[in-house]
């Protein structure tokens, strides 16, 4: 809720912007505001990702990617993140968030999203997202039939595989017990 009136007025603002294709790249210039500090006076860590969702929405929405999904009724959600900090966003800073897509699994399609400010990384993470319909994942063969098919030099870093296994939970459809308190 924090960020409801900044993402509706991103997605008014995206719509403005040039147009982009899903498998380029997006900035969106930003203000680092009161709401997105914490005690300490810089960004807090927690906000980074709500922020980063923004980036996604500019590229979806230049790309005209936004639209088609809502057309189909698909809603995209993250289910896997990995973020590293460099240095902090501090209050009024001028920032932009870096957005692209770096590549698909069976399970995912995976953003690399950066925080820079002045030419300099200040954060930088992946985001693990999937796109849902009313009947469960929609698959890549239907994702890439509706976005086209990814550029071919488009090919998932290695490591994200090791991640995605290491960090993954069980399947909705199966138990994931919690066992720390008994």
């Amino acid at each position: 809720m924090h960020l409801l009136f900044r993402t509706l007025l991103t997605l008014f603002l995206s719509r403005r912007r040039p147009a982009l294709s899903i498998w380029g790249e997006s900035s969106l210039p930003l203000r680092v505001l009161p709401t997105d500090i914490d005690i300490a006076m810089h960004v807090n860590n927690g906000m980074y990702f709500s922020l980063m969702d923004l980036g996604r929405f500019d590229l979806m929405i230049r790309s005209g990617t936004w639209s088609m999904m809502r057309r189909r009724g698909w809603s995209p959600v993250a289910n896997g993140e990995t973020i590293s900090f460099r240095k902090s966003l501090t209050l009024g800073q001028r920032y932009s968030i870096e957005t692209r897509i770096i590549g698909f699994d069976e399970r995912a399609i995976y953003f690399e999203q950066r925080m820079v400010s002045n030419g300099e990384i200040y954060a930088k993470a992946v985001i693990a997202t999937r796109l849902v319909s009313r009947k469960g994942p929609v698959s890549n063969e239907d994702i890439f039939a509706a976005l086209g098919q990814p550029p071919a030099d488009l090919v998932l870093p290695e490591w994200i595989h090791e991640w995605r296994l290491n960090n993954s939970l069980p399947s909705t459809r199966r138990p994931a017990p919690h066992v720390w308190v008994r």
